[in-house]
């Protein structure tokens, strides 16, 4: 940031959001509660709450620091990493558990086995997708970006042809998976993915002066000494990691990424990843934890945040695409 104005303001902005953060946190744990503050059975229930709570930070870092990242190096600000068909395995996984074995076999792929399977697919995928399409002589992202495309569209389509043979009382408890929810966390999946979000934000944050030359593009950023290839593979290999953790944990949410890491360049004003990446995850979290207060407390509809997101990131995405003509 180049002067104090923009400084001033961007610490302003972000004191504003560590405060909303304070406040949503606090009423997640205590809006509502029954008990007297002073029982022992108020903090018995906030203690309760508080696994909704780290779902919901952890999913907010890991949207915010994969889609920054992801956005950096495809030097594309609309794309997120859900290109890369993350939520049609999921859909995938869970529509084929259903079809193949039944309504048990949801309930059964909730665990810390059936989780850290899932993750092991879902980073086995993207870089298997990685390795094969960048490490070749005529490797180029946009050929990436495409087969991800053509892959996501592939499974969904899949996934909806054994939707349509389910009896209807199926298809209503997989409907009820497939929505964006943090109800469909379990306790049993923390650590697991507590150790891996922290480890991948912590990988990006450290290579934040890096991504300021990758943002530079291929040409630039071998000028500066950097191997392009190599940096951009080992932050992809990182966001795969965060888009893993966050679709097992709670389903897919394809516009919270792109929405936190818009609003995440506007109010920051810079392009220095130092200063937009603490200021996307703290969005992440205002957006993804007001969303889930508003739909547990106002429509009594808990853990289904999606469709708040849905509609603010769906608008968002077409106001950017109205506002810039293209694509």
């Amino acid at each position: 940031m180049a002067t104090s104005k923009s400084r001033w303001r961007y610490w302003s902005i972000m004191i504003g959001l560590i405060v909303a953060s304070a406040a949503i946190a606090l009423g997640l744990l205590a809006w509502d509660n029954p008990m007297p503050i002073t029982d022992e059975g108020f903090w018995l229930i906030a203690q309760l709450r508080m696994k909704n709570l780290v779902v919901i930070a952890i999913v907010a870092l890991c949207q915010a620091f994969a889609t920054v990242a992801f956005q950096t190096v495809t030097n594309n600000r609309i794309i997120t990493p859900s290109i890369m068909g993350f939520e049609s395995l999921y859909v995938a996984i869970q529509t084929g558990a259903m079809y193949f074995f039944g309504v048990t076999a949801i309930v059964d792929l909730k665990g810390l086995v059936p989780f850290t399977v899932q993750l092991l697919l879902m980073v086995g995928l993207s870089l298997a997708l990685y390795g094969w399409l960048l490490s070749g002589r005529y490797g180029n992202i946009a050929i990436m970006l495409l087969i991800g495309v053509v892959i996501g569209g592939g499974l969904g389509s899949i996934a909806t042809f054994m939707q349509r043979t389910l009896t209807p009382s199926e298809f209503d408890v997989l409907a009820a998976r497939l929505f964006g929810s943090v109800s469909n966390s379990d306790a049993s999946y923390l650590p697991v993915s507590i150790p891996l979000c922290l480890f991948a934000c912590a990988a990006i944050y450290l290579s934040s002066a890096r991504l300021n030359v990758l943002a530079l593009g291929r040409e630039t950023t071998s000028n500066l000494g950097l191997g392009h290839r190599f940096e951009m593979m080992k932050i992809l290999f990182f966001v795969s990691i965060l888009m893993a953790v966050s679709v097992s944990m709670i389903g897919p949410m394809i516009f919270l990424g792109f929405l936190v890491a818009m609003l995440a360049y506007q109010f920051s004003d810079t392009y220095d990843h130092k200063y937009v990446l603490p200021m996307a995850a703290l969005l992440g979290f205002v957006v993804l934890g007001g969303a889930y207060f508003i739909m547990k407390n106002l429509f009594y509809a808990e853990g289904v945040v999606s469709i708040i997101i849905e509609v603010i990131g769906g608008g968002a995405f077409l106001f950017v695409i109205m506002r810039k003509g293209r694509l």
